[in-house]
Order: C-alpha cells, then structure tokens, then sequence
C-alpha cells in the first residue's frame, strides 16, 4: 500500500478502473447512504490495489438525460473527493486497509458545489467511522 500523496492530487491510481474490482464492489460490497449519494465499498478487494483507496462515481442517466449535467455532477464530485480524501486516508491508515468505491448521486437536481462538497465530507466521515467499528 501506497502512502498518500501529500499533494492534493486525484492521480490515475486512484481511480476505479477495473471491471473487475467494479463487480466485486457491486456483488459483495457494502452500502452506505447519504443525503446525496449511495457509496458501495468493499474493503481489501481482491486484486489488492495500489493506493489506500479507489474511486468510480457515477450520475445516473435516468435522473439526468444530458451528458452536460451528468459531467458537471461528476466533475464537482471529484473535485470535492480530490480536496477531503484526506478523511479517509487517515481512517484507512489507521487500520491498515484498503477500500474500494463506487459514489452514486442519487437526487433529480443538479446541487451547488459547497452542498456536494459538505454531503462527499459527511460521507468520508461516515466511512471513516464505518471502518473504525469493524474491528
């Protein structure tokens, strides 16, 4: 396991890619709801991956029909992940684990930035203290 970069960076390892590791998530993840999003995530995943954490997000097509929201939401979501991982990555460190994750927007209207940042804050917490009751 990688140490987290001490830069603000949102780098290609830290992003879900494999179709592999996404199944994985999906079939035997666990599920965590927010007021904004659901997060599935699975902790560990098999193949180990090379950062504390791994991240897809996804806006679904049936709430927004243009590609042009749908990016916006993305774009503001990853934005908001790159500059609070740090959350995460201290639980994550803490415990000595990895985790990967898929975050799905789960309302019918485009939020602010500030609401989507204070609700991915909410979510690392969340998961953070998800992570800590484990063991």
């Amino acid at each position: 396991m990688q140490e987290a970069p001490t830069n603000q960076a949102f780098t290609k390892s830290e992003r879900l890619c494999s179709k592999k590791i996404i199944d994985a998530v999906v079939d035997q993840g666990d599920s965590v709801y927010t007021t904004l999003f659901r997060i599935m995530f699975l902790i560990n995943p098999i193949p180990p991956i090379p950062s504390p954490a791994q991240v897809a997000f996804s806006v679904p097509k049936r709430g927004f029909r243009h590609a042009v929201a749908r990016n916006l939401l993305k774009r503001r979501m990853r934005e908001a992940y790159r500059k609070n991982k740090h959350i995460l990555y201290q639980a994550l460190a803490e415990k000595g684990k990895t985790m990967a994750l898929i975050i799905v927007y789960r309302q019918n209207t485009i939020a602010d930035y500030m609401t989507i940042e204070e609700a991915v804050v909410a979510m690392m917490n969340k998961l953070g203290d998800n992570l800590r009751k484990r063991e």
